[in-house]
C-alpha cells in the first residue's frame, strides 16, 4: 500500500473509533438511554489502537483497560456486537453480560477489558508465558493508563516479564491524567518509559497521536519479543478530549488545555497533513462519512436486537 493510501486508511480507521465512541456517548446520555452504567470513552486516543493492532497476528493476545472500545474495534470485533453489548442486548459480543467495561472477544484475539487499574498487565504476562509452551509464538500486548504504572501489580508484571524474557509489549497510554490528577504530580520522573531500564527491558516514548509512529514502535517491539529478546515498555503520548467517565464535570482541566489538545489530536492532525500533502479532499471526507454511516447501521441493528434474557443470568456460572 502506498503512503497516501495507508494514511487515508489510518484516517478511516480512526474515524471508525471516533464515531463508535460518539454513538455510545449518545446512547448513554440521550433521551433513549439505551446504554446504562459507567462508560469511559477514548475520544482523542484513536491513533494507539489503529497503529498497534495493525502489527498483531491472529494468535497474538490483546488486553485492554475499561477504556477499551476502540482497541476492540481495531482488533476486528464488529461494531454492532460492541454496541449491542454496551446496550445489554442478547446479540452483544458477550450476550449483554459484560457491558461497556467488561466485554471480551477471544475469537478476535481481544482478551477483554478490565476495570481493575493495572490488572491487564499480569494477565498478559500469563498469556505470554503460556505462549512459550503452546507453540503459538504468541505475543501478548497489554494496554494501561499512565496512573496504572504506579500499581503494585503492574510492577510485579513488568519485573516478571523482564526476568523471564517473556514476549510482552506493555503499552502505556499517557493521556496526562491519572483519572482526575495530573500524572506529573504523582511521580518523580514524568517520562514513564524511563522505568524500563530499571527492569532491564527496552523502552521508548512514542508520538501516540501518530498511527504510523505507533505502528513502527509496536512492530519493533513485537519483533524483539518473537526473537526471544523479551518485553518492551512503550509510552504513547496522547490526550483524551472527554472526561475520565461520562458525567465527569472536568473541573480539574487547566485553562486552554482542551483547545491545545484539539489542535494535536490524531484525527484533526492527520486530516491537515493529508490536505497539505495534496490528498483529494473528497477522499479525506469519505474516510469520515463511510465510518459514520457504518456505525449508524451497526447501532440501528444493535438496538433492534432483543435485550438479554434474565432467565439466562445463571448460564456460564459454575458451582
Amino acid at each position: 500500500m502506498d503512503e497516501m493510501r495507508r494514511r487515508l486508511a489510518d484516517l478511516h480507521a480512526m474515524w471508525r473509533i471516533r464515531a463508535l465512541e460518539e454513538k455510545v456517548r449518545e446512547l448513554r446520555i440521550g433521551a433513549e438511554a439505551a446504554v446504562v452504567g459507567s462508560v469511559h470513552l477514548s475520544i482523542g486516543q484513536e491513533a494507539g489502537p489503529v497503529g498497534a493492532c495493525a502489527e498483531l497476528g491472529p494468535d497474538d493476545a490483546l488486553f485492554a483497560t475499561y477504556r477499551g472500545h476502540g482497541w476492540a474495534l481495531a482488533r476486528g470485533v464488529p461494531a454492532e456486537a460492541i454496541i449491542a453489548e454496551c446496550a445489554g442486548r442478547a446479540t452483544g459480543i458477550n450476550g449483554g453480560r459484560g457491558g461497556s467495561a467488561y466485554f471480551t472477544a477471544p475469537e478476535y484475539g481481544f482478551y477483554g477489558e478490565n476495570s481493575i487499574v493495572g490488572a491487564g498487565l499480569p494477565i498478559a504476562v500469563g498469556a505470554a508465558l503460556a505462549g512459550r509452551f503452546d507453540g503459538t509464538g504468541r505475543v501478548a500486548v497489554t494496554v494501561c493508563g499512565d496512573g496504572a504504572l504506579n500499581q503494585g501489580a503492574s510492577h510485579e508484571a513488568l519485573n516478571m516479564a523482564a526476568a523471564f524474557r517473556l514476549p510482552v509489549v506493555f503499552v502505556c497510554e499517557n493521556n496526562e491524567w491519572s483519572e482526575l490528577t495530573p500524572i506529573e504530580e504523582m511521580v518523580g520522573e514524568p517520562e514513564l518509559w524511563r522505568r524500563a531500564a530499571g527492569y532491564g527491558m527496552a523502552g521508548e516514548r512514542v508520538d501516540g497521536n501518530d498511527p504510523a509512529a505507533v505502528r513502527a514502535a509496536v512492530r519493533d517491539a513485537a519483533a524483539r519479543a518473537r526473537a526471544g529478546e523479551g518485553p518492551t515498555l512503550l509510552e504513547l503520548m496522547t490526550q483524551r478530549l472527554v472526561g475520565h467517565y461520562i458525567g465527569d464535570a472536568e473541573q480539574y482541566r487547566r485553562p486552554g488545555e482542551l483547545d491545545r489538545a484539539r489542535e494535536r489530536e490524531p484525527i484533526a492532525r492527520l486530516g491537515r497533513e493529508l490536505a497539505e500533502a495534496g490528498a483529494d479532499p473528497a477522499a479525506i471526507e469519505d474516510a469520515r462519512t463511510r465510518a459514520e454511516e457504518e456505525i449508524e447501521r451497526a447501532a440501528a441493528a444493535a438496538l433492534a436486537a432483543p435485550p438479554a434474557d434474565p432467565e439466562t443470568a445463571k448460564d456460564h456460572v459454575y458451582a
